[in-house]
């Protein structure tokens, strides 16, 4: 094992990456507060700040999966989706298998550099995540230059209770049912659509799976785990999707069941269809963070030894426990993406009429 394999697997390390991680957040956090003068000055001055600030904290979990796991990502498409892809307004509905599938989403939007102008439509309990859920309260669907809207349709994670529930429903509907998908909450897609009508050009819908059937997790990545995941990504032009409400349900559905098909597909041939691409890595995420260390860490290790240099038992015993709180801390962040420790949302809610 060498140095940096071990380090990867050390404690410690983990804990001081997650130190760099809560303290920068919570300086973007107060910066961003502090913008909130230029709202009435200079709207695009605002929003530009904003967006790089929420790039500079978002980008750190970004380099864990594409600099410290070393995590590779291939989409299977075509030249022509490739050439658009972060050059529109674009939605893009990604299918909610795995603990760090939005990190994967967040990932491609690096390499094809609007990160920082990316959106998550999801439920309004995230925005109460300490550090990323209070990035956006300061960020507006109006963004300088092409933004990313991630949607998951399904509402909530997949877990096979919530798919035996979803798949109930279904059936009293008549839909057909899914194998690997939950049925999507057609509402929030359809509202999505017709407010962004005029802004965005595209609906991306992107399929994911991991090679090996593999289930990567966050601490997994933590730990240096390299995973492999393949993202298959359709293009459908927004004027391809029906202005009626019922019609864009349906066409949905539809979506959902041809997403289904791909998965079926990537379990039996270990592939999507379409042309491989390897967008590579860009160096910004390694540097953004590598900054904030050597901001953050130099005066985290004078204190330190000035409380050990000190010899006083209390000064030690606060430190140590102020050490463990730290590290329950940053592990109950990463409990946020824990299939097993994720919301009820979507065990009961299935049952309601949409």
């Amino acid at each position: 094992m060498g140095l940096l394999a071990f380090l990867k697997t050390q404690f410690v390390v983990h804990l001081l990456i997650g130190f760099v991680f809560v303290v920068s957040g919570l300086v973007i956090n107060f910066v961003q507060l502090c913008t909130l003068i230029l709202w009435p000055l200079n709207k695009q001055l605002y929003r530009r700040l904003n967006c790089r600030l929420a790039y500079s904290l978002w980008s750190q979990l970004v380099m864990l999966l594409e600099w410290w796991s070393c995590t590779a990502c291939t989409l299977f498409t075509d030249q022509a989706t490739v050439a658009r892809f972060g050059k529109e307004h674009a939605v893009i509905i990604l299918n909610h298998n795995f603990e760090i599938d939005f990190l994967c989403g967040w990932t491609m939007c690096e390499r094809f550099g609007v990160l920082g102008s990316s959106k998550v439509l999801a439920k309004r309990e995230l925005l109460y995540v300490p550090l990323i859920g209070w990035t956006w309260y300061f960020l507006e669907t109006r963004v300088p230059g092409p933004a990313q809207f991630l949607l998951y349709c399904e509402g909530t994670r997949f877990t096979e209770k919530k798919h035996r529930v979803s798949m109930e429903v279904a059936a009293s509907k008549g839909l057909p049912a899914l194998k690997y998908h939950l049925l999507p909450r057609t509402k929030g897609f359809t509202t999505a659509v017709q407010c962004l009508r005029g802004t965005v050009a595209a609906v991306y819908d992107v399929t994911l799976n991991f090679r090996g059937n593999k289930n990567p997790s966050l601490l997994g990545i933590l730990y240096g785990k390299k995973y492999e995941a393949d993202m298959c990504v359709r293009r459908f032009p927004l004027e391809e999707i029906p202005l009626d409400e019922k019609e864009a349900a349906q066409w949905l559905h539809k979506l959902y069941q041809e997403k289904d098909a791909l998965q079926e597909m990537y379990n039996q041939k270990g592939v999507f269809p379409g042309e491989q691409f390897k967008p590579a890595r860009r160096p910004w995420t390694l540097l953004n963070f590598l900054s904030w260390a050597t901001v953050l860490l130099s005066p985290l290790f004078s204190f330190v030894l000035g409380v050990f240099a000190s010899g006083s038992p209390l000064l030690i015993l606060t430190f140590l426990g102020f050490v463990g709180a730290a590290s329950f801390g940053v592990r109950r962040l990463i409990g946020v993406t824990e299939i097993e420790k994720g919301s009820s949302y979507g065990n009961q809610e299935f049952k309601k009429k949409e």
